[in-house]
């Protein structure tokens, strides 16, 4: 099986490609497919295209630092790892290595809440860099003790992920025959045998693997497709504010909710006792027509304040576009795809590569303009959004 060098990986899209390559097409498309026509998708990492920067010169830009401190921590870099379901169906241990390169690089990963590896694995390799990511479910004892074992393996944070109310419409999947237990057909066979380095890994590790963290709620020994349909029967539960109050009361540790577009709902969650929110839209994989999570930012701040923390997640696939949003006031970022790509492409050095593309172009960019450390009170005065330019002088 062909295997790129890494000095050719030079940016993200080379991981995409490396993946696409490794996975038969109906798990490729499951992770780089979004919901309905998929505008919302491609939206996500399009606007950041409209953003520019103003550079000074005559600096010193030998000394330049993106740390970045979110919720009383100090991280070495301002982008954390976000959560992806089913990580390890496509390259085995593939929460692991997100662990692993959290760890190393000194940011957060947020665990799924339908990750392949358990909480407790990926803890010991994180430590606290390990946040976890709680779907609510129907049984509110399996919540709670979820919660218990986040607090137990020492999470530095609890994720509430609040924008699945349903099941999302994914064309690509459908058409893929995507289910619990998939649909075969010839011509998904064919895809398996044409990728011979994921079907071969796929059957030495026993077919679909099983979803540790819900397998302590099924019998001893239950097959992976048994927790699959157990966790799917379980999931798309009710929601609501008292669900969030509960988990509150429940987690003595930072609270964090993901999936905020609305700016009453960000004000909601901070006067629940939240301790930070993550504006997105899933990644455009829920609905075609959410709004942009970038054009939320200001409406959410203005409601929230200056000082609670807001985090961002969504087409993010340069150093640039973690620079924009920090110029927008945004206090940490997160990307997924890009590092389910490495994992899938390239196993733990494909991890460990997307998160150096990232933090190079970063540093490389800040040098660029001028930009010594991304703390400055005036960061976002190195930025211009040529969409507003435009608007002012057609």
């Amino acid at each position: 099986m062909f295997k790129p060098p890494l000095d050719k990986i030079v940016n993200t899209d080379d991981l995409e490609r490396s993946a696409r390559r490794y996975l038969p097409r109906m798990l490729y498309d499951w992770i780089a497919g979004g919901a309905g026509d998929e505008s919302g998708l491609r939206e996500n990492s399009e606007t950041f295209r409209r953003f520019r920067f103003l550079p000074r010169y005559l600096r010193d830009v030998s000394a330049c630092s993106i740390s970045r401190r979110v919720l009383d921590r100090a991280f070495s870099g301002p982008l954390g790892i976000a959560p992806m379901g089913y990580a390890g169906l496509f390259r085995p241990q593939a929460e692991l290595f997100f662990a692993r390169t959290a760890k190393r690089h000194d940011v957060p990963y947020i665990m799924s809440g339908v990750s392949v590896a358990s909480m407790e694995a990926a803890a010991e390799i994180a430590g606290a860099n390990l946040w976890y990511q709680l779907y609510t479910t129907a049984d509110d004892a399996i919540n709670a003790d979820m919660i218990r074992r986040a607090e137990a393996c020492g999470c530095g944070a609890l994720v509430i992920t609040v924008d699945i109310p349903v099941a999302a419409k994914r064309e690509r999947d459908i058409r893929n025959g995507i289910d619990i237990p998939p649909k075969l057909s010839a011509r998904t066979i064919l895809d398996g045998l044409l990728h011979p380095g994921w079907t071969l890994r796929y059957l030495r590790t026993g077919g679909l693997p099983v979803m540790e963290n819900w397998a302590p709620y099924l019998p001893k020994g239950s097959s992976g497709l048994d927790v699959a349909k157990f966790s799917i029967g379980h999931g798309y539960a009710l929601q609501t504010w008292d669900h969030l109050r509960r988990f509150r009361q429940l987690w003595p540790g930072a609270l964090v909710v993901k999936g905020i577009l609305h700016p009453e709902d960000a004000r909601l969650v901070r006067e629940e006792g939240a301790d930070a929110i993550i504006v997105s839209n899933h990644g455009g994989r829920q609905f075609d027509r959410a709004a942009r999570s970038i054009d939320c930012l200001p409406a959410i701040r203005a409601d929230v304040g200056p000082d609670f923390p807001v985090m961002f997640d969504g087409g993010v696939r340069r150093g640039s576009d973690i620079l924009a949003l920090l110029c927008l006031g945004v206090d940490y970022v997160f990307a997924g795809r890009p590092f389910l790509y490495g994992a899938a492409g390239l196993g733990q050095d494909g991890v460990d590569r997307a998160m150096e593309i990232f933090n190079d172009e970063l540093s490389g960019l800040m040098r660029q303009i001028g930009c010594f450390d991304l703390d400055s009170p005036s960061l976002e005065a190195v930025m211009i959004d040529s969409f507003e330019q435009t608007k002012r002088h057609p």
